[in-house]
Parts: structure tokens; sequence; C-alpha cells
């Protein structure tokens, strides 16, 4: 399948997001009073990623940062340092206690924040989750940067031209439980049995989201599969460190490497020929898109049913789909030729 590159512009460069600690006032200092902002309701938004210090997260968070001054809202940023399953579940209950507007969340685990976010929603406090979904039940509205098939499909077509159409290929995830990840992997095996019959998945690991973790993962497979001839990282923190430890090894121009990645990440090890092409969305947009959901949320402008719609701001408007998902567009695939356009 050959997906169409949408046009885009030129994105500023990026500063790291500093954390924001959790200490009874949100970002602006108003103890999540909010300002209001247009439409009335409290306008202070959480993001509450699956870790901190994770740059496709930071970009995410810049996003959400700038729709919230769009909209005169107040805007801080939460999370724990390493993505497990329960991990957020503090961040999530303390920031029910502070009455913010609405929570952002990417969620590394379908289930295990269920009940925090729900005693949230029971407060007033409203849960949009973006990236990683939960079960339905637990929010008003998911942010899916991407239909997961044709993230699955972009995936796999680049890596099959990328080795021929045919050999044996591992999967490089993130952790184990992480909702995306999971779904993508699925649908990656189904479109490889029905439409490459000569591609083998011999395997599946998880980096946890963690470089050095991902990198050591990255070691084994290649040790254990002397005849991989490629491998496919669905995370940006893992395709990273993939192509770290290929572009120093004798693997690099043998075993092709793609999945999503930023391509400030990336663009090195697609100049130096490590990394023929890879596949992301603006996760600076999925951000800004998330926040102005929660706005409307906040406002009252939408209840997340489908049909409704909302203005998000620079992005247009957007459309409430089934099981109160709004999808953001079509994957962009990265390659020599754009990655010196971007800047994220």
């Amino acid at each position: 399948m050959t997906f169409a590159r949408k046009r885009v512009t030129a994105f500023a460069a990026l500063a790291v997001a500093a954390a924001v600690a959790l200490t009874g006032c949100a970002g602006s200092g108003d103890g999540g009073s909010g300002s209001g902002g247009e439409g009335g309701g409290d306008a202070s938004i959480t993001f509450l990623p699956k870790n901190l210090g994770n740059p496709y997260f930071d970009t995410s968070s810049e996003g959400g940062k700038k729709a919230v001054e769009e909209f005169g809202g107040t805007f801080s940023e939460v999370g724990p340092a390493e993505a497990t399953p329960d991990a957020q579940v503090s961040y999530i209950n303390t920031a029910t206690q502070q009455g913010v507007g609405a929570l952002v969340v990417s969620a590394n685990d379908p289930k295990a924040i269920c009940d925090a976010l729900n005693e949230a929603r029971d407060a007033g406090v409203k849960v949009v989750t973006f990236d990683s979904d939960t079960n339905t039940e637990c929010r008003d509205l998911f942010i899916n940067q991407a239909d997961s098939e044709g993230i699955a499909k972009v995936q796999i077509d680049q890596i099959a031209e990328q080795i021929g159409g045919a050999g044996e290929i591992a999967i490089l995830s993130a952790s184990a439980n992480a909702t995306n990840q999971n779904a993508w992997i699925d649908l990656m095996k189904e479109y490889v049995a029905s439409d490459y019959p000569d591609i083998t998945i011999v395997e599946t690991v998880y980096g946890d989201d963690d470089d050095q973790t991902s990198f050591d993962k990255t070691a084994a497979l290649l040790q254990s599969h002397p005849d991989l001839k490629g491998i496919v990282s669905p995370t940006t923190v893992g395709i990273a460190a993939a192509a770290r430890y290929l572009s120093t090894s004798d693997y690099k121009g043998t075993v092709a490497l793609t999945g999503l990645g930023t391509p400030n990440q990336m663009r090195e090890y697609v100049e130096d020929g490590t990394v023929t092409s890879f596949a992301l969305w603006n996760p600076e947009d999925l951000g800004y898109l998330a926040a102005f959901a929660a706005h409307a949320l906040i406002a009252g402008d939408i209840t997340g049913k489908e049909g409704d719609t909302f203005d998000a701001g620079d992005l247009g408007e957007y459309t409430v789909g089934a099981d109160g998902v709004v999808l953001l567009g079509d994957p962009f695939v990265f390659d020599a030729d754009n990655i010196g356009d971007f800047d994220f």
C-alpha cells in the first residue's frame, strides 16, 4: 500500500520540555483554577505522557503547550521517569485532587490506570488519551495519531522494499503492555501473512522504551538470528537505539531498519546510510490536537459522541469517530530526500 505524503509545514526547533512537578499549582500557578479560556470551564490542562525525558513526548507536550496558550488556558506536564503500567496512577490522583479541567494521557497500560481515570472523571475532570489508549470506558476521547492499519502497513511496506520482499525480520517494540504497539504488531503480522508470504517475523522483543535496553535487545536479536534481514521498531526510542547499534557494527548496510522515529533522532543514521527510510506523524500536531480536544470537552462544545465536531486551531476542524476516536491523519515517510526539511 502506498501512502500519500501530506503537505507539511516546516517545524520550529523544539527545546526539550522540562518536567513540571505536580505540587498543588498548575503550570501558571493558579492552583488548577485555570483561566476559563474561551467558552467557559476550567481550562487547566495537565499532560501525562508515558514517561518524561522521551524526545517524542517532549515534542507532543510542546504542541499541547502551544495550543493551551492559544486558547488562554493553563498548561502543565507531569509523569514518571519510566514507562511502567502503574507509574502514572499517582499523577492522576494528584491531578484529581487539584481539580484540573482535563488530563491528556498516553497510557502505559490499557487497564492499569482505568480506576484512577474514572475517579478523575467522576470528579469532573475530562480525560483525553493520545498516542496510546486505555479501555474506552476510562476516557472521553482518544486522539489517534494515525489509523492502526495504516501505521502497520507503512512500516511493513518499507521493510519489504528494503529487503527485496523476502527474508527474516524481527520487531523491536516498547513495553509488552503498550496498547498501540501491540495493536500495530498484530496488524503487521496479519499484513505479512497476507501480502508478503516470503517474509518471516522470527521474534518480537521489548526494549521498554529505554535506550540501553533497546540497544542491548538489538544486539541480542542479531546474535540469535544470523540470517536476519531487517528490524522494524515501531517506537522512537527503539529505532534510534537500534540505528546506533547498527551504525557502528558489521551489520550496517546488510540489515535494514525501519519503524517510527523523529527526524532529529534519525537524521545522522539516514545521512550515513544506516537507515533508508522510516515513518511517523508530527507529534507536535498530536499534542496540539489533544489539547484542543480537551478544551472542547471542558467548554461543553462536544461530549465525545460520534459525529461531534470541534475546532483545532491551525489544524482546522475535526470530527469524533466511533468509540470516541479522533484521527490526526496518515503516517508520513521520511528519507534522505526530505529529512532535512524537518526539525523535531
